[in-house]
């Protein structure tokens, strides 16, 4: 069994998640931490909880020409230096999913106003010939200027020149993003739940 560190990232997979027994991780899973899986989840045993169930709509990039790109605004690389206003802001907008090393699984860039980080966008899970666009967030201050729009194109174009799909999750009763990504030219694939587990410990 192998998993990222905490501060990397928490969501769990398994190649047959209806008859899987989550009792099998309980050696590489803090009690009392909340974990991550996707799509269907086995019954769960004793000291396993179920605190959420987030649905999602999966959206992929199938074109192949680049997305164009009409706002014109400094986009900065993000690294370490910026990782605590990253963490700061994304869990401002979608608290749960990004900690304080999530920022090494990809590339990340942002847009900073008054030498604030108002905005960034991202890379997190990558398979062979898909690479996944998250932690798309926009200050509240600085939301309607395309910021959102900017970003994702920006790194969806990165991948697409590399040869790899764009795709990415949204939650369904996100009306404002789904316009944005589906005026770029994603496509919903799918619903699909991301379940929030705890392991208490006995």
């Amino acid at each position: 069994m192998k998993r990222y560190p905490s501060s990397i990232l928490q969501v769990m997979g398994c190649e047959n998640p209806e008859q899987a027994d989550l009792n099998d991780i309980k050696a590489i899973v803090t009690p009392g931490e909340h974990i991550y899986m996707v799509g269907t989840i086995p019954t769960l045993p004793e000291a396993w909880e179920l605190k959420a169930a987030i649905e999602c709509l999966q959206m992929v990039y199938t074109q192949t020409s680049y997305i164009e790109l009409s706002a014109r605004e400094t986009i900065i690389e993000l690294d370490a230096h910026d990782a605590p206003e990253m963490l700061e802001l994304v869990n401002l907008i979608q608290p749960g999913f990004f900690y304080s090393d999530t920022y090494l699984l990809g590339r990340y860039i942002g847009i900073r106003k008054n030498n604030k980080l108002v905005a960034l966008a991202g890379e997190r899970l990558k398979m062979t010939g898909f690479t996944e666009i998250s932690a798309v967030s926009t200050h509240p201050d600085y939301t309607g200027r395309g910021y959102a729009r900017l970003l994702t194109a920006q790194i969806a174009n990165k991948n697409i020149d590399q040869g790899n799909i764009p795709f990415l999750h949204v939650r369904s009763a996100n009306e404002r993003a789904i316009k944005v990504y589906d005026s770029l030219g994603f496509s919903e694939v799918r619903k699909i739940h991301f379940n929030q587990l705890s392991y208490l410990a006995n």
